[in-house]
């Protein structure tokens, strides 16, 4: 019989015994992948912490990855990717157009920027649609609040409908308690580097768990202290990712999670007298008027277009590599033809 007590700090509850119990092969237990380290993993099962070997890195959507349920065996290979409720998926800076799995199966996002410079609206709204996609709740925290000048709290609330902004600094631990109330599940932190993470990581785990590092003070930008994702379980229950700073964080597949951002944007325009309305100048364009009567910003709606461009072309690459694979997949099979016929022909 298996004893499942010391999975239950690393996020299984009885709803994921329920989803996952049944997937396990005979011979194999679950277990959640701690940290990847290309073909081998840490993982907590219900024995407690192992390494184990894995087949596949997150280089690719169907890879592993921080936060992923898996079925290990006696000799702690990992048989099968067990079903992921959300992932956080984002394009590669390869040629290829394929998606990186930064985080999986986590409940909320915590979308970090630094409030002690300039808060770039359009990397907070970048990084919402990357949380909405992922099916997880986004939360907006200002970090650094105790050496901001002034919290720009509004105007973020402004580009983040739906989604809950927060300043807190790690250093004084302003704000520390009541980001804490509201966390849930597994949580994942995404940011640029010098956004805090560590160090918020750290205040919220209770202990200097994860390196941090000091952010340059000419131009307020940091170091990649973290360089894994690792996940932790949390003082007072649930589960913490950290994820290294995003440099480029490119959308993947994101329609959904851009329409949640920009829902302010999508509500105006569903006022538009045609239904087909560019937003160039149309009549009874509602977007345009809008933005004339101050109601929506020239800014989010460049955002919004640019978003939506970016995410478009994606997956149009998308659809050419797939279309590639498939040809390259039929003149194989027409080449293994070619030769079976030459064949039949010789021996007649």
């Amino acid at each position: 019989m298996v004893d499942y007590d010391l999975l239950v700090p690393y996020g299984w509850t009885e709803a994921v015994a329920n989803e996952y119990a049944a997937l396990v092969d005979d011979g194999c237990v679950p277990a959640r992948v701690i940290r990847m380290d290309r073909s081998e993993c840490d993982v907590a099962t219900p024995d407690g912490w192992a390494r184990a070997k894995c087949p596949r890195s997150d280089a690719e959507p169907s890879g592993l990855c921080t936060g992923d349920w898996v079925s290990i065996d006696a000799q702690r290979n990992v048989r099968a990717l067990l079903p992921r409720r959300s992932a956080i998926v984002r394009s590669t800076a390869s040629r290829r157009s394929e998606g990186q799995v930064l985080a999986a199966n986590v409940d909320t996002v915590l979308v970090c920027t630094a409030a002690d410079g300039d808060v770039d609206l359009g990397r907070i709204e970048r990084m919402l649609a990357l949380a909405w996609e992922s099916n997880a709740q986004p939360v907006v925290v200002l970090t650094k609040a105790d050496a901001a000048e002034e919290l720009p709290i509004e105007a973020v609330q402004a580009v983040a409908p739906g989604a809950m902004v927060l300043a807190v600094s790690a250093a004084s631990g302003y704000g520390i308690d009541v980001l804490t109330a509201v966390l849930d599940g597994t949580v994942a932190l995404i940011g640029p580097s010098g956004a805090g993470k560590s160090t918020m990581a750290n205040a919220l785990l209770g202990a200097e768990v994860f390196a941090t590092n000091a952010v340059r003070a000419v131009d307020k930008k940091g170091k990649h202290t973290t360089v894994h994702r690792e996940l932790r379980p949390l003082p007072n229950g649930g589960t913490l990712i950290d994820t290294p700073g995003l440099r480029g964080i490119g959308l993947w597949d994101a329609a959904e999670g851009i329409e949640k951002t920009f829902s302010d944007i999508e509500t105006f325009a569903a006022e538009c007298r045609f239904g087909d309305c560019s937003h160039e100048g149309e009549p009874g364009c509602a977007v345009r008027e809008a933005i004339d009567t101050g109601a929506l910003t020239q800014r989010r709606f460049d955002s919004y277009r640019k978003l939506a461009k970016e995410n478009a072309w994606m997956e149009s690459r998308a659809d050419k590599r797939l279309q590639a694979e498939r040809d390259r997949a039929w003149r194989g099979i027409r080449k293994q033809q070619r030769q079976m016929y030459r064949e039949r022909g010789s021996r007649r």
